[in-house]
């Protein structure tokens, strides 16, 4: 069979599924959405250990943890919704608003995160009701795989139809392009090439851009409370998550009691001209992010740079500011270590910032850890981010959490700056076509021109 009758297979049988599902009520398909996560949190261990198996990046508990948490969350998050027939009325102004799928959706995953995210996308396409078709990074196939097996076999269980979740088990750039250009809307999460391809489709595209989450210090910011915290965020996963913060940004009078929390917390300092160098080259050979050394611990960081450091390190500190290294230690760094920026105050910290993303990441997240509300939202005045993520772990809490309001997801939009369609978290929302029915409203007033031009300094 060839490439284009193979994907042409694919797209007919998620059209039977989903035909198949058209007439499901809410409770039918919220049935179907939780059974799609209940497999990935009864499957978490062994999910997780053939990740890091195959993919070789991260660590299994954090992955164990990822998989459980998310699949709370996200289920937490989608089972009240309403998303089948008419889910909202506004009787003031006479609209009808009616949820309808938009057919067969195609999700390029990515390496870093070949569980959780098969998972997420499949429970917003199915509560849409709309089938799915997940391409697996060609480095993790086998556990995305394993994962959208599992998936379907909860879903039997819970009458729904077969295929309506596949997985494309004939991997290649070729059938990929394909199966995009076949779908009717397109999920993109990972590298920017195929983000690119994604919306060069032709069809409708959800994408995500490069995260670099610059992380802001305020003066009256609790080390005790924050360092953990950006450590732990730093350190999950070996710090292959696009929400984990790369950077500290501090004034600099606060540099000796910050170095002492992040060591109290397993950090190791690099703060001589010849380490600093040293870690860049390693984590940067030629410019260029280290594959060897993207998502293993920081101990393999620092042996690669030729620094010793104790065995017990979670993760490594590199002075950034005011180094020849500034820049390049400013941009996207898919290990366990940070760059620091001492500065002069809030103000600069937000320039520092600015100018960090245009090296990588914008329009992804902010950290800021602050009990200054005014200097939090000038922060989200000034820079050019979808989400501020305020005294929480960004890696954690940017794709929704139980204590934040963001839509619980692991696709996060970057908007117009980071060359994405959406500026929010991707959920359910962006696979239904909405019908509005518009009544008339024959009892509201038609305004006079004098209302429609009057202006506040106008006298009545």
């Amino acid at each position: 069979m060839d490439g284009n009758s193979l994907i042409e297979e694919y797209i007919r049988r998620g059209r039977d599924a989903q035909a198949a599902i058209a007439d499901w009520d809410q409770a039918q398909v919220d049935r179907a959405v939780r059974a799609i996560a209940r497999a990935v949190f009864d499957q978490a261990e062994p999910l997780a250990r053939l990740a890091v198996e195959e993919t070789g990046m991260g660590v299994f508990a954090d992955k164990v943890q990822k998989n459980r948490n998310k699949a709370r969350l996200l289920w937490n998050d989608l089972k009240d919704k309403k998303s089948v027939g008419i889910v909202e009325r506004d009787e003031e102004k006479g609209i009808a608003v009616v949820a309808k799928p938009m057919g067969v959706v195609a999700a390029i995953t990515p390496t870093t995160n070949p569980i959780v995210t098969p998972m997420s996308n499949a429970m917003f396409a199915v509560k849409g009701k709309n089938a799915i078709i997940i391409t697996p990074h060609h480095r993790a196939v086998r556990c995305s795989s394993l994962t959208v097996e599992r998936i379907n076999e909860a879903l039997a269980e819970a009458g729904a139809p077969p295929h309506l979740v596949q997985a494309l088990k004939e991997h290649s750039r070729e059938n990929t392009r394909a199966l995009i250009a076949a779908a009717d809307v397109v999920i993109a999460t990972g590298g920017g090439g195929m983000v690119k391809a994604a919306y060069s489709s032709g069809r409708p595209a959800l994408g995500v851009g490069a995260g670099n989450v610059q992380c802001i210090l305020d003066d009256d910011a609790d080390l005790q409370k924050a360092a953990p915290l950006i450590v732990r965020g730093r350190t999950f996963d070996n710090g292959i998550i696009c929400s984990g913060e790369q950077s500290i940004i501090f004034s600099e009078d606060r540099f000796e009691p910050l170095t002492e929390a992040l060591r109290a917390n397993g950090t190791w300092m690099v703060t001589e001209p010849a380490e600093i160098e040293a870690v860049a080259n390693a984590i940067f050979p030629g410019g260029a992010m280290n594959p060897d050394l993207v998502g293993r611990p920081a101990a393999e960081v620092a042996e690669a740079a030729g620094i010793r450091m104790p065995a017990d390190m979670k993760m490594i500190a590199v002075l950034a500011r005011g180094t020849r290294w500034e820049k390049l230690l400013a941009r996207e760094k898919m290990f366990p270590v940070i760059a620091l920026f001492p500065c002069g105050g809030f103000q600069e910290a937000v320039e520092i910032a600015a100018a960090n993303l245009t090296e990588d990441g914008t329009g992804h997240s902010i950290s800021i850890h602050s009990e200054n509300r005014d200097h939090v939202e000038y922060a989200a005045l000034n820079l050019p981010v979808s989400r501020f993520i305020v005294n929480q772990c960004a890696a954690t809490a940017a794709g929704g959490s139980f204590q934040n309001g963001l839509a619980a997801t692991n696709t996060l939009g970057c908007g117009s700056w980071g060359g994405n369609s959406i500026s929010e978290n991707l959920t359910y929302k962006h696979l239904i076509n909405y019908s509005r029915v518009a009544y008339c409203l024959e009892s509201r007033p038609i305004p006079t021109d004098d209302e429609i031009w009057a202006t506040d300094g106008d006298v009545r």
